[in-house]
C-alpha cells in the first residue's frame, strides 16, 4: 500500500477518466477554461455572470477593489437570487420538471415542480410580509430537515430580508446567543424533528431561547411530529392556519437588490469567541454557486443530484437549495440518518430514486463503510455517474472504498476544498481531471491558490504551509455580521502586506500542482521540529483493518515538543487490547514514519463531532490536559 499522503508514491495511484465520461463531458474545454482564467481572472467571472443569471439591471463593474478587503462584485447590479432560482424557469418549460423530491425517515414522499414550489415561496413571502418583515430585516430559520426549510429561506430572500439557518439542534444558548446577535424579530420553526425514529423537540428549544434572547415578537411553527407543545398567544403561529389565511396568496413580488446586498447570515465557530456570522451578498454569491456546481459535477439537465447535507449549513445553502435550481436541476432530500434504520438506507434511496451524483462527507463515507460491502452490495447503483465528496480531506482509505464498491470504479470522485467563508468550491476536480486518492487536485478557474511559507514565499512541491488565497472571488463571505474588525483579523492579518486570504488550513502540492489539505493549522502536530497534520496520522490508523475511525491529537511533551495521543474506534466485533495498541503503532510506523507513531492509542466508542460531522479535537485535547471543555454549542447530539 503506498503511503498515506506521499505525494510520489501516489503519482503512481493515478485514476485516470474513463472513455465513457471523455466522450460525454458536457464542458471538454474545462482545462482551456482554466487558463483563459488563470490571464484574465475577471473576463472569466463575468463570462459566468452574463451566462448563468439574469440581471434586473446589468452590473457596471465586475470588481471594485477600493476597499481591501471589503470587495465588492458586480456593483450597480440590480438581481434578486429567487428570480433566478424559480422566478425564470416558472416561464418556460421547467415550470413543471421535477425541482424537488423528498422523503421522510419513515418512507413518506413528495415531490414538487419549479411551478409548484414557487407557489410554496410565494404563499410564505405573503406570510412573512404579514409578520412585518421588511427588506434588510432578519429571519432566523430552525428547522428539520424538511422541504419547507429551504421554502422558508426562498421566501425570506424574496422579499429582500435575511436569512439566518441555524441547524435544527443546536442547543438553547446557542440558537439565542444567534438570535441576539442577528437581531431575528421573527422566528421560523417546527414542533420537532424526526432523527432515528426519535423525535427533537425544536419547538421547546425555541421557548428556552426566546426567554434567553427576547428580541423576538413573532414565531411560526411547521406540524411535523404532532407532538404536543406550547403555543403562546399572540406570538405563536401555526404555518399551516396562516397558509389558509387570503394573506397567504399564490402571487408575490421579488424584490429587486443590490448585487452587494446581504442574503444570508450564516455562523460558524471560531477557535476563540463567540461565533462568527459570516455575510453573504445577493450578486457574487449566486454567480459563483451556479458556475462552482455547474463545472465541477458537469451538470446535465436530466441528471437526479442529491447533496446528502442539511440545509442548515453552508453546503447545504449552496448545493441543496440555491445553485442546483438556479441550474435548473432536480434535487432529491433525505429527513433521516444515513444508517437509520438499516445500514443500507442511503443505498436503497440511489435506487429508489435513480440518483445519478451524489455528494457527502467523508465522515459519512467511513460511517457506512464500517458496516461492510454486503449492504450497498444489495442495490443496483448503476444511475451513478458521478460521486463528491466535502467537509474535510478524505483519507484514501475512504476515498478507493467510495470509488470501488459505491461507484463500481465507473464515477470520478468529486473531491472540494472550500468553506463557509468561501461560498463554494476553491480546490475540485471535474469529471476530466485525473484523480488522486486524498488529493482535491487543482483550483476552480478564476481562483488563485497556493501553499506559501510564513514569510508569503512559495512552498517548494510537497512542503507544508499555508493555504491562501491570492485573488479575490465572487462567492467570498463580505465580513463578519456587525464586527468588520474580526473579519479583517481573522482572515486578512497573517499575510496584510500581500492582501491575501488565508483560509486558516495547511496544505501542501506535488509536483503536478495538486493540492493534498492537510487541516486546520490548530490540527497540525509538531514532533520533535517534524509538522505532522491530523489527517496523516488518522488515515495510517483508519487503512487498519481493525480501526473504522481515527482522531490524533498533539500533546505537550518535555522532549518533543508534542507528542501524538491517538482515539481510535474499532470495527465490530474487534477488541481493543495492549496487543493491537503495538500493532497499530508498528502499522503507522510502515505506513507514514516513526516520528507519527502515536506515544498513546485508546479506544473509544465515539468520537466528539460538530452536527457537520468534523472531529472537536479540542475537546479531545481538554480531556486528555484535564482542561474545561469550554463552548459545545456545535457538538452533534
Amino acid at each position: 500500500m503506498s503511503e498515506v499522503f506521499d505525494t510520489t508514491a501516489s503519482k503512481s495511484e493515478v485514476y485516470y477518466p474513463s472513455q465513457e465520461v471523455v466522450d460525454n463531458i458536457a464542458h471538454p474545454d474545462y482545462m482551456e477554461l482554466r487558463e483563459n482564467a488563470r490571464r484574465r481572472p475577471l473576463d472569466f467571472w463575468e463570462e459566468q455572470a452574463r451566462k448563468l443569471v439574469d440581471w434586473y439591471e446589468p452590473f457596471t463593474q465586475v470588481l471594485d477593489d477600493g476597499n481591501r478587503p471589503f470587495f465588492k462584485w458586480y456593483t450597480g447590479g440590480k438581481i434578486n437570487i429567487v428570480h433566478n432560482a424559480l422566478d425564470r424557469h416558472i416561464k418556460s418549460w421547467r415550470k413543471n420538471k421535477l425541482a424537488l423530491i423528498w422523503e421522510a425517515e419513515d418512507g413518506e414522499q413528495r415531490t414538487y415542480s419549479y411551478f409548484k414550489l414557487w407557489r410554496e415561496v410565494n404563499r410564505f413571502a405573503n406570510i412573512l410580509k404579514s409578520m412585518g418583515v421588511k427588506r434588510g430585516d432578519t429571519v432566523t430559520i430552525y428547522m428539520g430537515r424538511v422541504p419547507e426549510l429551504p421554502i422558508a429561506m426562498m421566501a425570506t430572500a424574496k422579499i429582500g430580508a435575511i436569512h439566518s439557518v441555524v441547524y435544527g439542534g443546536f442547543s438553547e444558548q446557542a440558537l439565542a446567543d444567534r438570535i441576539e446577535d442577528a437581531q431575528s424579530k421573527v422566528v421560523v420553526t417546527c414542533d420537532g424533528a424526526w432523527l432515528r425514529g426519535k423525535t427533537v423537540n425544536l419547538k421547546d428549544i425555541v421557548d428556552e431561547a426566546i426567554h434567553r434572547s427576547p428580541v423576538v415578537q413573532r414565531v411560526i411553527v411547521l406540524k411535523r411530529t404532532g407532538q404536543d407543545i406550547n403555543m403562546v398567544a399572540d406570538r405563536d403561529f401555526w404555518w399551516h392556519e396562516l397558509a389558509a389565511l387570503p394573506i397567504a396568496g399564490p402571487y408575490c413580488d421579488t424584490e429587486p437588490m443590490d448585487a452587494e446586498d446581504p442574503l444570508f447570515i450564516l455562523y460558524t465557530s471560531g477557535t476563540t469567541g463567540k461565533p462568527k456570522g459570516l455575510i453573504h451578498t445577493v450578486g457574487g454569491y449566486q454567480v459563483f454557486i451556479a458556475a462552482t456546481l455547474q463545472y465541477a459535477f458537469d451538470i446535465k439537465e436530466e441528471d437526479r443530484y442529491w447533496c446528502a447535507a442539511d440545509p442548515g449549513w453552508i453546503t447545504g445553502h449552496s448545493y441543496i437549495v440555491y445553485a442546483p435550481l438556479i441550474l435548473g436541476m432536480t434535487s432529491f432530500m433525505y429527513e433521516g440518518a444515513p444508517g437509520y434504520p438499516y445500514p443500507d438506507r442511503w443505498w436503497s434511496l440511489a435506487e429508489k430514486y435513480s440518483i445519478n451524483i451524489l455528494y457527502t462527507a467523508p465522515t459519512a463515507i467511513r460511517g457506512l463503510m464500517r458496516f461492510g460491502d454486503a449492504w450497498p452490495s444489495r442495490h443496483d447503483l448503476s444511475s451513478l455517474r458521478i460521486l463528491g465528496t466535502v467537509g474535510e480531506p478524505i483519507n484514501p482509505e475512504a476515498w478507493r472504498w467510495y470509488y470501488t464498491v459505491i461507484g463500481k470504479e465507473r464515477c470520478p470522485i468529486i473531491d472540494t476544498w472550500w468553506q463557509t467563508e468561501t461560498g463554494g468550491f476553491m480546490i475540485t476536480p471535474t469529471p476530466l481531471i485525473p484523480l488522486k486518492p486524498g488529493s482535491a487536485t487543482l483550483p476552480f478557474p478564476g481562483i488563485d491558490a497556493d501553499v506559501v511559507r510564513e514569510d508569503g514565499s512559495s512552498c517548494e512541491s510537497n512542503e507544508d504551509g499555508y493555504l491562501v488565497i491570492k485573488q479575490p472571488w465572487p462567492g467570498m463571505a463580505r465580513t463578519i455580521w456587525g464586527d468588520p474588525h474580526r473579519y479583517v483579523q481573522t482572515y486578512w492579518s497573517d499575510f496584510e502586506k500581500q492582501g491575501w486570504y488565508f483560509s486558516g488550513d495547511s496544505a501542501r502540492k506535488d509536483e503536478d500542482g495538486y493540492f493534498w489539505v492537510i487541516g486546520r493549522m490548530d490540527d497540525v502536530i509538531k514532533v520533535s521540529g517534524y509538522r505532522l497534520g491530523t489527517a496523516e496520522v488518522e488515515s495510517a490508523l483508519v487503512s487498519h483493518r481493525t480501526v473504522a475511525e481515527a482522531a490524533c491529537i498533539g500533546v505537550p511533551d518535555e522532549l518533543r515538543g508534542h507528542v501524538i495521543h491517538a482515539f481510535c474506534i474499532l470495527t465490530a466485533g474487534v477488541n481493543g487490547d495492549a496487543a493491537l495498541v503495538d500493532e497499530l503503532k508498528n502499522h503507522v510506523r510502515h505506513e507514514v514514519g516513526p516520528i507519527a507513531v502515536p506515544a498513546a492509542i485508546e479506544f473509544v466508542d465515539s468520537l466528539p463531532k460538530t452536527r457537520s460531522g468534523k472531529i472537536m479535537r479540542r475537546l479531545l485535547k481538554a480531556k486528555v490536559m484535564g482542561q474545561p471543555v469550554g463552548d459545545t454549542s456545535t457538538l452533534e447530539g
